[in-house]
């Protein structure tokens, strides 16, 4: 963080100050990816923190348009690649939503089991990196043990540890490989006490709390005029969640809670409600993931679809709870092999424009825990 220049003069109490602008990023690693925040401060008192958008800018809404709808799936897993299988899916099930394909029942199971692998592993992200930011470094280690386990599992569904390319329109690539049950479960029932470690570790900390209670709250209004969404909107104590409102895949045969902030240490929406939300969010995702591998019969997992892909004319809105929220995919197809257009909404670029108003009157060293609070990863702002 550099000062660049004095801006205006202000007179106090007879003394004369000066507001400062402060650069802080584009690359700083308290800013979760190449970003940039123009800091006008006077003093350790924030005025305001305007983002600077831009740096990781790929056109990937318009390589759609050219390499056709298959080709495209493995670019999805750009658009959130630390929580790449949901953008798989969205990108799925626009698709089969033009063409009116079915996928088979164990392949959808077979998403789910991904997905909400992925979203724990993307919430431990979170909260690892939010503590380390905060300045608390071994909760991060212990975090990114259980992580890396899941990376492990995922590794031996598809391959690959951070860019899945998992699934396809009509399904996924693979089936769940021979020992991948027996791995998962074993998997979950260490992380679940390994989770209740990391919640004595930092979620009951009283440097923590004290650190981020009551630090930026939203309230649901406001979180709603902004168009906050997932694991953001449900902390300010909006109990929406698009698994359960707007059911897709086989969630309506799943049962899970919808964790809300309840402001229970300080003021519902704060730093610590984003928080925790996602932490209850993840006990939630193991319960999903046995769920889902109790309820699995055998069958196919890929629907049968055409190498040359042509849906019908029409245009179709996919909507999927990704890890960082409702995640909207607008897809027009005018019969040919190659969409007309492709439209990306994401939950990181919908919270980057609060920004600016959150930082409002808050410490400097508070915008870092503001920015990993909202969970905000570079690539969903900037496509």
């Amino acid at each position: 963080m550099g000062l660049q220049e004095y801006d205006i003069e202000v007179e106090r109490d007879g003394l004369d100050t000066e507001e400062m602008t402060l650069n802080m990023g584009p690359q700083h690693p308290s800013t979760h990816g190449v970003l940039r925040f123009v800091v006008k401060a006077d003093g350790e008192v924030m005025r305001k923190a305007t983002p600077d958008v831009g740096y990781l800018h790929r056109s990937i809404e318009k390589i759609a348009e050219k390499v056709g709808y298959h080709g495209f799936m493995p670019y999805t897993d750009r658009v959130d690649y630390v929580a790449a299988m949901f953008c798989n899916q969205s990108w799925a099930m626009a698709c089969e939503r033009l063409a009116a394909i079915e996928v088979p029942v164990r392949g959808e199971y077979c998403r789910v089991v991904a997905a909400e692998l992925n979203r724990i592993s993307s919430h431990l992200l979170s909260a690892a990196s939010m503590t380390l930011d905060i300045g608390a470094a071994t909760p991060f280690f212990h975090a990114f043990r259980e992580r890396e386990k899941i990376n492990d599992l995922l590794e031996e569904l598809c391959g690959a540890r951070l860019t899945y390319n998992y699934m396809r329109i009509g399904g996924v690539a693979w089936d769940l490989p021979p020992g991948f049950v027996e791995q998962t479960r074993a998997f979950l029932d260490d992380f679940e006490p390994a989770l209740a470690e990391f919640h004595d570790l930092i979620s009951g900390n009283k440097i923590y709390v004290e650190r981020i209670a009551g630090v930026a709250p939203t309230s649901a209004a406001r979180a709603v005029a902004y168009n906050l969404v997932g694991p953001n909107l449900r902390a300010s104590g909006v109990d929406f969640d698009v698994r359960r409102d707007i059911p897709y895949s086989i969630y309506p045969q799943l049962k899970f809670a919808v964790p809300v902030g309840r402001g229970e240490v300080g003021t519902i929406g704060d730093c610590f409600d984003r928080y925790i939300v996602r932490m209850r969010e993840i006990e939630q995702s193991v319960s999903l993931v046995r769920q889902c591998l109790e309820q699995m019969e055998p069958g196919p997992v890929l629907a049968k679809v055409p190498r040359k892909f042509r849906p019908p004319v029409g245009e179709v809105y996919v909507r999927v709870e990704s890890a960082r929220g409702d995640m909207g995919w607008y897809v027009v197809s005018d019969g040919s092999e190659f969409p007309v257009r492709c439209k990306i909404r994401t939950g990181s670029f919908a919270a980057m424009s609060m920004i600016e108003e959150l930082s409002r009157g808050l410490m400097l060293a508070d915008l870092v825990a503001v920015i990993a609070s909202l969970d905000i990863v570079a690539p969903e702002v900037d496509r």
